[in-house]
């Protein structure tokens, strides 16, 4: 065991959580404003943006996969303007892979902040613009402190997602190693090569590794719920 652990190739998942990290800052920027938004508006375009935005949650991560290929190729609209502008290839590339990260993981940010804003006490957002604050600074200075545990959720979740990506990630992304190949892709192909005792180390690293993501979301949760209701101990 002690020489299986000396083999560890440690750079996939270095990829894996910096992939995570950048998908999150981007996800959250995005999605603040748009869960804000849908969290407010009584449009009739509403039913529409959250069906579009949690459409990653049903797609099989082969036809997502897809899409994100044609959408992404250097033949494509998008991917030529991005190599002509940003002189960036973006299939088989750690580019690639974030922004296919951000489409497949969009919905985890978003739904918990949608939920997270509509929680709060309207009461609380009226005496911010009664107070003179925009729009913006009452989102940011009064609106997001007041819902912790939403916003770590959305934000640990995605982090969480992102690293568990395979589907959608080796399709954009093949298998490079230090450009794409990230823990789930690696682990994938020890299994092709029937290197299980490799695979069942690297899965045992992922597996613990999410337990003590999702661990550290409920408990701070269940800390804020009680400190709030005075029950905390």
């Amino acid at each position: 065991m002690l020489e299986l652990l000396k083999t560890i190739e440690w750079t996939p998942f270095i990829l894996s959580f910096e992939l995570a990290a950048v998908t999150t800052v981007i996800l959250f920027t995005i999605s603040v404003p748009l869960a804000w938004y849908l969290s407010e508006t009584k449009a009739r375009i509403k039913p529409f943006i959250e069906a579009l935005t949690a459409l990653p949650i049903v797609l099989p991560p082969s036809v997502l996969g897809f899409y994100m290929l044609v959408l992404l190729a250097p033949s494509s609209v998008v991917g030529r303007a991005v190599h002509d502008l940003f002189d960036v290839q973006l299939l088989f590339s750690f580019s690639g892979l974030v922004v296919a990260s951000c489409f497949y993981s969009l919905p985890f940010m978003v739904q918990p902040l949608q939920s997270g804003f509509e929680s709060l006490d309207r009461r609380m957002l009226e005496a911010s613009y009664v107070a003179g604050k925009s729009r913006w600074t009452t989102v940011f200075r009064v609106a997001l402190p007041n819902m912790k545990p939403a916003l770590m959720t959305a934000i640990i979740i995605t982090f969480a997602h992102t690293v568990g990506e395979f589907g959608v990630v080796l399709m954009v992304g093949g298998s490079i190693v230090g450009e794409t190949k990230v823990a789930s892709v690696a682990i994938y192909e020890m299994v092709e090569v029937m290197d299980y005792a490799a695979a069942h180390l690297y899965a045992a690293i992922m597996i613990g590794m999410s337990f003590a993501v999702l661990l550290g979301v409920y408990t701070f949760n269940y800390r804020q719920r009680y400190k709030r209701g005075g029950l905390y101990l």
